[in-house]
Formats: C-alpha cells, structure tokens, sequence
C-alpha cells in the first residue's frame, strides 16, 4: 500500500486524471451525435434506440464490476475500463446503421459504466485512508473534463469530421490512461492506518447485518434523486426557457452551462463545506437548495430569474451524488458503489422521459417542479439517516 502523504497525493491526482477524462470522452461523444446521426441515416426513433446501448451497456456492467474490483481491485479494473472507453469512442464513426451504432454503443456503454464503479470505489478507499471528505473534487474534475470536452468539440466540429475528432479523443485517452494508470498499477487502494488488513472483509459482514445493505440502497435514492435533476436540466431546461418564456436560442442554450458551471463550483468547494457541515447537514442544506432552486427556475415569469434557479439548483445538487456514493462504497465496497451508481444512473434515464410525459399532461414548468420534489426527498433522507451518514 502507499507509503506515505506523497504516495497518496500521486495516487489522488492519478485519480483526478480519470475522472476528468471520463466527462471529457463522454462529452465529446455527445456533441457528435447529430453528426453520427446523418451518417447513419437513422430517423429519431432509430436514433433513441441505438442511443439505449449506452444505458443498457452501462446499467448491465456496473454490478458487474462491482465485483471484478472485488476480485481483482479498483485500481486494475479502472485502467481497463479506461483502455475500453478510449477506443471504444472511436467505434460510433465507423458504423453507418442504427443497429450497427446502438451494437458499438453498448461496447461504449459497458466501459462508461465499469470506470465509473471502478473510479468510484478507489476514490472511496483514497477518501478513508485520508480522513478527509474529498468524494467531491473527484466529481468536480468530471463535471470540468465534460465541459471542456463538450467545449472542444463543439469548436473542432466543422473543421474535422467525427471519425477524426473521436479517433483523436481515443487518442487522448490513451495517453491518460498510460500515464495515471501507470500510478494506479504500481500502488494498491490505500488502508487507513487504524485498520488492520482484515479488517474490510471483517467489517463488511457486520455491515450487512446492521443493515448496511438496505442504507446502501437509502443512499442510492439520494444518487437517484441528484441524477434525475441533471437529466431533467440537461434535456429539458433550455426548451423550457424558449418556449415558456420567449428566451432566444443563444440565452436558452446558457440555461444548462448555468447549471452546469454552479454544479462545478459546487463541487469544487465541496470539500470545505463536509468539512464544515459534515454530510448530513450538506445532504440537507444541499437538498432544500436545491428544491428551492428548481422552484424558482420552472415557475419563474422571466428568464433570468430561472437563470438563476437554475444555478442555484447546480449548486445545491452539487454534492449529494459525491456523499451517496461514499457512503455506500464505506458501507460495502465496490459492490455498494455500484448499487448507488446503477441508481443514480437510473435516475438520469428516468428523469427526461418522467418529465416528457408529465409535460404532456399537464405543462412543462409542472413537470419540471418533479425535480425540486425529489431534491426535498433527498433532503427528508438525509435527515431520517442523519446518524448514520455521520460527519
């Protein structure tokens, strides 16, 4: 195990380094879509369902990995699934039918979900070994590599064509991956001090019958809950403000990265607050922010004040996903990272579909008012499991 605070430092931007470059992979991805779909020929039904590979690779691999980083450990496991996901991006170029993307997508899919669980879970061994609340600039790094990812691509995308700019990505990615993962190789998951080695395997059992493995699930609701306000924004924010409040395309499209760029700094200083609050009272204070939020932005007469809803929504969803998925991975390891992945991953499916639906039966500010109420369930969580999420 790491030797040192040196050794855990080098583990910790090592760490970093994948984060980042799974939002950036990923974003890159996203804005070729339209791209991929012309080439395709596919009609937006075609699309929809060659698009479900990722979900379903990604949904299907993560218990899977839970127990491969079981086995073999969440270091090896995340340099594989970063191998996977960097050439795997380059494979959506190369096909030219629906069938043939949603085939290449479930491969991409499958690597997302793995390096997630996999990221994640050596992430909750760095945060025990250090003593200190750092689950959150991990995600910070994500959400940052996404929008310089989305960034980049939207700048190369009339210059180079999809299979140049996600073969260059795959590129990237590689490079990373040769770099952190040298790091992650050379090092096994940290222990804290005041554990002996048996300890894992002699404390998980324990967990288990004290009911860690329901609280697992408690927890992944709360990753539940965060993931369906970002799906929801992400598809959903800028229609509503063009449409219901006469936005332009431009002030529409700042909807999300308002969101998003809260989001950053929320995590980003994430650290600082669990620190201060302790995750409870950030789970709380978070959730109510966030409900508030989402309040203002679906309901609001004028665009800029549901600008500001939702930057304030990014900021109070900030941090729930990082807590969820710490807690879960100190309750039961890997295994409990990917049961509040998957739920937080199901969350992201459900939340624009939920929306779409609820939009068609009653309006989509109504609709949108779902997330603001799933944000007050996370926060009525974290106040039911207010002693054992802890400080």
């Amino acid at each position: 195990m790491p030797g040192g605070s040196r050794d855990l430092t080098r583990l910790r931007i090592a760490l970093t380094a994948f984060f980042a470059l799974d939002g950036f992979v990923f974003a890159g991805w996203v804005v070729r879509i339209p791209a991929i779909k012309q080439q395709t020929g596919s009609s937006a039904g075609a699309l929809g369902l060659a698009l479900l590979g990722v979900s379903a690779g990604a949904v299907i691999t993560m218990t899977l990995t839970g127990r491969l980083c079981r086995r073999y450990g969440s270091h090896p496991v995340t340099v594989v699934c970063a191998v996977l996901l960097s050439l795997s991006v380059s494979l959506p170029p190369l096909t030219h039918s629906a069938p043939a993307l949603g085939a290449v997508l479930l491969v991409f899919g499958a690597a997302y979900g793995g390096i997630n669980v996999a990221f994640n879970s050596a992430a909750v061994d760095l945060v025990a070994a250090l003593r200190r609340p750092i689950m959150p600039s991990f995600h910070a790094a994500f959400s940052l590599g996404g929008m310089i990812g989305a960034g980049l691509g939207g700048l190369v995308a009339g210059d180079l064509s999809p299979t140049r700019h996600l073969f260059g990505l795959t590129l990237i990615g590689l490079l990373v991956t040769a770099v952190a993962g040298r790091v992650l190789l050379l090092q096994e998951p940290p222990v804290p001090a005041d554990r002996a080695p048996s300890r894992p395997e002699a404390h998980r059992p324990a967990a288990r019958r004290t009911g860690g493995r329901g609280l697992v699930v408690v927890f992944g609701l709360i990753a539940l809950c965060t993931a369906y306000g970002e799906g929801a924004m992400a598809d959903w924010g800028a229609l509503h403000l063009q449409q219901d409040l006469a936005a332009s395309s431009g002030v529409a499209a700042a909807g999300y990265a308002c969101f998003a760029l809260a989001m950053t700094a929320g995590r980003a200083t994430g650290t600082t607050l669990l620190e201060r609050l302790g995750r409870a009272r950030t789970v709380i204070t978070g959730g109510t922010v966030a409900a508030v939020g989402m309040l203002l932005g679906s309901l609001a007469p004028s665009v800029w004040a549901a600008l500001i809803g939702f930057a304030v929504t990014g900021l109070g969803l900030a941090n729930l996903f990082p807590v969820a998925v710490e807690r879960a991975g100190a309750l039961t390891g890997p295994s409990g990272v990917a049961v509040a992945s998957t739920f937080g991953y199901g969350g992201m499916l459900l939340g624009p579909p939920a929306i779409g639906f609820m939009a068609d039966w009653f309006s989509l500010p109504a609709a949108l008012t779902s997330v603001a109420a799933l944000a007050a369930v996370a926060t009525a969580i974290g106040v039911c499991t207010r002693r054992t999420m802890g400080t």
